[in-house]
């Protein structure tokens, strides 16, 4: 609990009742007082534990009375003066300080809990426990948007993306690490990948435009209930992880638009390997210039179309042809044939990925 949510109150308190008003912690120690001084004195002979839960406790010439949670007092106030209004002033106090805590808890404790729920901190059979504990709505959908900061200006970026986003029910911002914002987004259960991507690009657009940052976003699966949201979160690193792989000049990557880059993210490397042994003779595969690299490319990037692949690259169709037999020599593959484009298509992405090296989620 903050201690500066109390002083601020209790400061406020001061005028209004004209007596000096504070508020002491499980260790008998001023946390607040409208008398700044005595914060930090220790209350010695008073504790928590021996003031009536339903009564004031009036001592050395204060009226104390106890507030905290509904199974255990955190706190209480006291009020100068052992007199009736006192004790009024006291019990009125304690239900507002009571009313602050409680707000401020459930607002603070929401986003922990969130952030346990999509990191796995949490037993399932204690998500819904404590979901219920926090009046937390757990049968709206929701997704988990995962902003990957790569470059910075002094700005903080998650205070930025908290003020994009203020429905502090709706919508939790949470910080990760160092460069990691999760955005955990309710939506509508009929949103659209192209929503969620347009979405994504505001935030990007934003942090760049207005406060120089630059970001990228992976986006998850949108989920119901919020024993999933764990599922979206990881698939919102998984996009990240791929893309820096295949498509390392996206700044937006859903997890639903990876297609095949997401299934060989997903095999084991000792399957890669084999495959490449299978596919390619020893050493054929890196025999490749860049060149050859790049005719390739473009070759996939023009649905197998000589013709139209040769007038972007800039050379005669023979030349193309020429180039496309010394690939078939070198590795076995004709490239104008579609089966064996497939296969060669997928290989050149596995062995990127072996190279990259990826974590894995």
């Amino acid at each position: 609990m903050s201690n500066r949510l109390f002083q601020s109150f209790v400061h406020q308190m001061k005028d209004a009742i004209e007596r000096t008003v504070g508020v002491i912690d499980e260790t008998s120690a001023i946390i607040a007082c409208s008398e700044l001084g005595r914060i930090g004195e220790m209350q010695n002979t008073v504790s928590i534990d021996t003031i009536p839960t339903t009564e004031v406790l009036v001592r050395n010439g204060m009226t104390y009375k106890t507030f905290g949670t509904r199974s255990k007092s955190d706190y209480a106030v006291f009020v100068d003066g052992t007199d009736e209004t006192a004790a009024k002033f006291a019990a009125m106090l304690a239900i507002s300080l009571s009313n602050i805590k409680q707000y401020y808890d459930e607002k603070y404790d929401r986003g922990n809990f969130i952030k346990n729920v999509i990191l796995d901190n949490i037993l399932p059979g204690d998500i819904y426990l404590k979901a219920r504990e926090l009046r937390f709505n757990t049968d709206v959908s929701r997704v988990v948007l995962l902003i990957r900061i790569t470059s910075r200006t002094d700005a903080t970026t998650f205070d930025i993306i908290q003020n994009l986003f203020p429905d502090k029910n709706k919508d939790f911002v949470i910080n990760i690490n160092e460069n990691d914002i999760a955005l955990v987004k309710e939506t509508k259960a009929t949103i659209e990948t192209s929503d969620l991507e347009k979405l994504a690009r505001s935030i990007v657009d934003t942090l760049s435009s207005e406060f120089n940052t630059h970001a990228l976003v992976g986006i998850g699966t949108t989920v119901v209930g919020i024993k999933d949201l764990a599922r979206s979160f990881k698939e919102a690193q998984v996009s990240l992880e791929v893309s820096k792989v295949f498509d390392t000049d996206k700044a937006i990557v859903s997890y639903d638009n990876l297609g095949i880059a997401r299934l060989i993210y997903q095999l084991p490397t000792t399957l890669c390997e084999m495959f490449l042994r299978e596919v390619f003779r020893k050493g054929s595969i890196e025999a490749l210039d860049r060149e050859t690299l790049f005719t390739i490319q473009k070759f996939f990037e023009n649905n197998l179309n000589v013709s139209e692949t040769s007038r972007k690259l800039f050379v005669h169709r023979n030349t193309l042809v020429y180039r496309l037999e010394k690939i078939k020599k070198l590795t076995g593959l004709d490239l104008r044939e579609f089966d064996h484009a497939i296969v060669f298509k997928v290989a050149l992405m596995v062995k990127k990925y072996l190279t990259a090296n990826p974590v894995k989620y």
